[in-house]
C-alpha cells in the first residue's frame, strides 16, 4: 500500500559526509512519524534517528550532533544529513514510515535499505 525508496548511500571515508533520501508513495493519508534505522553485520537493527509530522525528532546517542534527520510532508520524503562519519556507522540503513493510508488502514512501511560503508 506504501512504497518506500531510498538513495544516497555509498562509500566514504571516514570524517565524511553522506545524504540519504526516502520517498514514500502509495495510498498514503498520514504520515505520523518516519525514520532512518540500521543494521550491521551481525547486530540487531537499530534506530538512528525519527521525525514526526510535526517535526519533533529522536535520535540514537551514538548519532546526536552528527546526524541531522528532516522531512518534506508535501513530498512525502524524509532525508539523513551524516556528517563526521566514522566506521563504526557502516551498515545497511533503512527507511521506516508509519501512518495511516486513505483506506483507513495502518502503515508500517520498510525501504530495501542503502549501503552506507565508511572507511578509516
Amino acid at each position: 500500500q506504501v512504497q518506500l525508496v531510498e538513495s544516497g548511500g555509498g562509500l566514504v571515508q571516514a570524517g565524511g559526509s553522506l545524504r540519504l533520501s526516502c520517498s514514500a508513495s502509495g495510498n498514503i493519508w498520514r504520515l505520523s512519524s518516519m525514520g532512518w534505522y540500521r543494521q550491521a553485520p551481525a547486530k540487531q537493527r537499530e534506530l538512528v534517528a525519527v521525525i514526526s509530522s510535526g517535526g519533533s525528532t529522536n535520535y540514537a546517542d551514538s548519532v546526536k550532533g552528527r546526524f541531522t534527520i528532516s522531512r518534506d510532508n508535501a513530498k512525502n520524503t524524509v532525508y539523513l544529513q551524516m556528517n563526521s562519519l566514522k566506521p563504526e556507522d557502516t551498515a545497511v540503513y533503512y527507511c521506516n514510515a508509519r501512518g495511516t493510508t486513505t483506506l483507513v488502514t495502518s502503515v508500517d512501511s520498510w525501504g530495501q535499505g542503502t549501503q552506507v560503508t565508511v572507511s578509516s
